[in-house]
């Protein structure tokens, strides 16, 4: 989508919750506006309401909305009914598990970052992810595990404590490359021990490196860690900056600082240089 800012912090605030609203868009680079499991049943048309009411700026602000579909269905027509006509544009819908399902949002005109948490939703990432309404795909752990009926999505002591099971691990390259292959933003799922920036700052910088461009958050705190996280450091600026002048006297493949340097390093530079 033409203008909306993607990240690289995305702090998620509950829809119900309109005091948090500036504070989160002030933190962060985007926020989502959650309608779906940070509000309870009874609080969600208010919580539409709120949304409804709310002046955020619709460049940097996403409406997570219901899934599609079966016991929630009546819940995102209703989310829908609220947000038309409106200027959000952006809906991060939860639970995808089939394209069709976002065919009546393209008709509508809304980009969608199309949320993939269950087993269903992994496997069909290839096929979501290069629907003409999806502008990125976000992945989800603890929903995922729970489709499958497991216990966790992390290891809870010994020497990978803290570590995500290898059926997250998958879910969470199958929905990076999906993205990438469709020309589409990849977004990393949100880290749930808000205490641990240690251990935040280290995720942030494999979803970096990995290739995602974006990484969810639930408190303003981990917003700042984040953004750091994704920002080049001055060594890695100088070699993008050095690398590509010397690519504009060495065409092809050349010899640069010991290393061979062909197009997808290159490719790897200008994203350093934005």
């Amino acid at each position: 989508m033409s203008g909306f800012s993607f990240g690289p912090s995305i702090l998620f605030c509950p829809a119900d919750r309109p005091e948090r609203y500036a504070k989160a868009a002030a933190a962060a680079d985007a926020v989502i506006l959650d309608l779906e499991d940070a509000v309870a049943p009874a609080d969600k048309a208010a919580a539409r309401e709120h949304v409804v009411e709310s002046s955020l700026d619709p460049a940097t602000t996403i409406v997570r909305v219901n899934p599609v579909g079966g016991e929630t269905a009546r819940e995102h027509e209703l989310d829908l009914v609220a947000l038309a006509g409106g200027p959000y544009r952006v809906l991060l819908v939860a639970k995808v598990e089939d394209p069709a399902q976002l065919d009546h949002l393209q008709e509508a005109g809304y980009s969608v970052i199309a949320l993939c948490e269950t087993a269903a939703g992994v496997e069909r990432a290839f096929e979501i992810a290069r629907h003409p309404a999806v502008v990125a795909l976000m992945w989800g752990a603890e929903d995922l595990v729970a489709s499958m009926a497991g216990k966790s999505s992390r290891f809870a002591d010994g020497p990978r404590a803290g570590q995500y099971r290898e059926v997250a691990r998958y879910a969470r390259s199958r929905v990076l490359v999906a993205a990438n292959a469709a020309g589409k933003v990849a977004m990393d799922t949100v880290f749930m021990d808000i205490a641990d920036l240690v251990g935040l700052q280290v995720e942030a910088e494999d979803a970096v490196a990995s290739g995602f461009a974006a990484t969810a958050c639930i408190h303003p705190s981990q917003a700042a860690v984040i953004s750091m996280a994704y920002a080049p450091s001055a060594e890695e600026s100088e070699w993008a900056r050095a690398v590509l002048a010397e690519s504009k006297v060495q065409p092809g493949v050349f010899r640069f600082r010991g290393r061979m340097v062909d197009e997808p390093i290159l490719r790897q530079a200008r994203r350093i240089m934005g």
